[in-house]
């Protein structure tokens, strides 16, 4: 495409100061989200998309058109190295469409303001790949979950150490029941649980923040078995761990390490999923590599709603922004298809006669 035939944004533009940049930066931003929206993007695609921009345009500290493929090398090479792939995947795609839109739309008016050409930084070289962005992940059946804390639970009594793979299981279970994060898991304190609360008591949730907004609150009943799992937790092994159980801010789940004043410090992530994977190793081995605390809260959603449970209801008690990202939790057990497909029969029946 020559330069030539491509729409300017403002007639005859010239950048001269940081703040006429900015606003020209805005401008921009504001159009590709006018873009996207008019392409019937849905709002949270946007939403990361914009949120994968920004990101990336203050870590730079300049223009975005200045950047160039070393600068994006340095940005997911090293400096956010630890970011899962899934998510470093989700970024670059958001900024593909973004640096697709400058150079569509405006590299004649950016040329012309500021010497510089765009050109996307991603390319086949160092584009992030091997995320599971739009994996299905299909949950275990209920034989296959109860065949894992079966086993589970037979561990303990010839364990070493049976105390912290009672507060696993405990933890990874409640998990299976009414689907909190396994960082949610890690940040719930004792008296996070009320127990009065609604019909069968509810436990305040601190689930995930959004740009820098802090982590956001949800309170969840205690259905599904969870309220009798928790009752008999709080109530004899969590005060195996100290004698703090009824402190304000004491840990739900404890470590086995001791803070200075002899209270017990909060179980961490990474030693809850290694817990469960041992177990799906030793009890389910056909789930290994598969079966995480992330596919148990699936497992969570995916049962309610093959009990019928409202997928609204469902919703609310993952802590879910957006419905459809429900559904991609409940939907192995939609059975609309099935449905059709059987009345569909039926009709076929009738008016052939019932002929096989």
């Amino acid at each position: 495409m020559s330069l030539a035939v491509v729409q300017g944004i403002r007639p005859e533009l010239r950048l001269t100061t940081p703040e006429e940049v900015a606003a020209f930066e805005q401008d921009l931003l504001s159009e590709f989200v006018l873009a996207r929206f008019s392409a019937g993007t849905g709002d949270d695609t946007v939403s990361k998309d914009v949120e994968a921009v920004v990101q990336v345009r203050s870590w730079l500290g300049r223009p975005m058109w200045e950047m160039e493929p070393a600068d994006l090398d340095r940005y997911f090479g090293e400096d956010r190295r630890h970011l899962a792939s899934g998510t470093k995947v989700r970024m670059a795609q958001g900024l593909s469409v973004y640096f697709e839109f400058l150079e569509m739309r405006h590299k004649a008016d950016i040329h012309a303001a500021t010497g510089y050409v765009v050109e996307s930084p991603l390319d086949e070289i160092n584009r992030p790949r091997g995320g599971t962005t739009g994996r299905l992940r299909i949950p275990p059946t209920c034989t296959e979950v109860d065949q894992l804390f079966s086993g589970w639970r037979a561990d303990v009594p010839q364990s070493r150490k049976p105390l912290p793979i009672v507060r696993s299981y405990t933890a990874m279970r409640l998990a299976s029941l009414i689907g909190p994060r396994v960082s949610e898991l890690c940040l719930a304190n004792v008296d996070d649980i009320h127990w009065d609360l609604g019909s069968f008591g509810k436990i305040l949730l601190r689930g995930k923040g959004h740009r820098g907004s802090g982590k956001k609150e949800r309170l969840v009943p205690l259905i599904n078995g969870s309220r009798a799992l928790l009752e008999w937790w709080v109530d004899g092994p969590r005060w195996e761990y100290d004698d703090r159980a009824d402190v304000p801010g004491a840990p739900l789940f404890p470590s086995e390490r001791r803070a200075a004043d002899g209270s017990s410090l909060r179980v961490d992530t990474d030693t809850l999923r290694l817990h469960l994977k041992k177990s799906v190793g030793a009890h389910l081995p056909r789930q290994a590599g598969n079966l995480t605390p992330h596919v148990l809260r699936h497992f969570a959603a995916s049962e309610l709603y093959r009990q019928g449970v409202d997928v609204v209801a469902i919703q609310e008690l993952l802590g879910h922004k957006w419905i459809n990202t429900t559904m991609i939790y409940v939907h192995v057990n939609r059975t609309h298809i099935e449905d059709a497909w059987v009345k569909a029969g039926q009709r076929a029946q009738i008016r052939f006669g019932g002929a096989q």
